[in-house]
């Protein structure tokens, strides 16, 4: 059985025909479908979302592209949204230098970051960060940013013995290099892998996944975004998680059914979701 841990689906592009989305991806063995907000409005329709539908979970956060959304009043709104069972992650969250340029945005991106972070702190659920650099790179100053923040943030929880410490999160869609991996790793977070490792001129993160451990790869379509191909110019969603399971299959030479055990296995232990499957 396949997870999608990162789906859009509670945006526009699936108002016509989301229920079958659903059903096509859980008729092709994905069990568990993972729907991340960007602000409150978006975080409210996933919560809706997957309580309509027993495959599907949410998460709850700000964008870093819509921190400026984040009042106190909608933080207010967000924090308690997080207590819902069915809401097993803060995010999307993170930092985001590649549309945001102007130093204050980007001052203000980490600002709002903090309290989204305590906010996981306090009720003891994972996060799921975006992380974007200003050109696309491998690494730069937004990776630097985050790592610094994210250590910090990890300290504290190590000070406290805290659960969080040895599963803190996910890294969406990473496009870091070795380095940065490693820097990541080591602070207990998982992977997400995309489907741009199927991609003809994505060999450099292909050498990056071959190096990664399975057991700390989770897999995402990012629906409707990131098509994997052999579907590339058509909308995403989350059945195509199957082409990227097998590119990670192929390049760990093992088998989609190890790959789907392994990383729904993953999946399960960050987000303590399997009691409700």
């Amino acid at each position: 059985m396949l997870t999608d841990t990162h789906c859009h689906l509670n945006l526009d592009k699936f108002e016509d025909d989301r229920d079958d989305v659903i059903r096509r991806a859980i008729d092709a063995g994905v069990e568990k479908m993972l729907v991340p907000g960007l602000d409150l409005e978006s975080s409210q329709a996933a919560v809706k979302l997957a309580e309509s539908h027993p495959n599907v979970f949410a998460a709850v956060g700000f964008h870093p592209t819509d921190v400026e959304k984040m009042t106190p009043e909608s933080f207010d709104e967000l924090c308690k949204l997080a207590e819902h069972p069915k809401v097993v992650a803060i995010g999307e969250i993170g930092l985001d230098y590649y549309w945001v340029k102007e130093p204050d945005q980007r001052k203000a991106q980490c600002q709002k970051l903090l309290p989204q972070l305590q906010l996981a702190k306090s009720i003891d659920k994972p996060t799921i960060v975006h992380l974007r650099e200003e050109d696309n790179a491998e690494h730069g100053q937004a990776t630097e940013d985050i790592l610094e923040i994210l250590h910090a943030w990890q300290g504290s929880l190590l000070a406290l013995n805290h659960p969080l410490y040895l599963k803190p999160g996910v890294f969406h869609s990473f496009n870091g290099n070795l380095e940065s991996a490693r820097r990541v790793l080591e602070m207990n977070f998982q992977i997400g892998i995309t489907g741009p490792v199927t991609y003809k001129n994505a060999e450099t993160q292909r050498e990056l996944v071959k190096q990664l451990p399975l057991d700390r790869i989770l897999i995402e379509t990012d629906s409707p975004f990131l098509t994997p191909i052999p579907h590339r110019s058509k909308r995403n969603e989350p059945v195509f998680v199957a082409h990227i399971a097998d590119k990670i299959a192929e390049l760990h030479q093992s088998t989609r059914k190890q790959v789907a055990e392994v990383t729904t296995a993953n999946a399960n232990r960050l987000f303590d979701w399997e009691a409700d499957s």
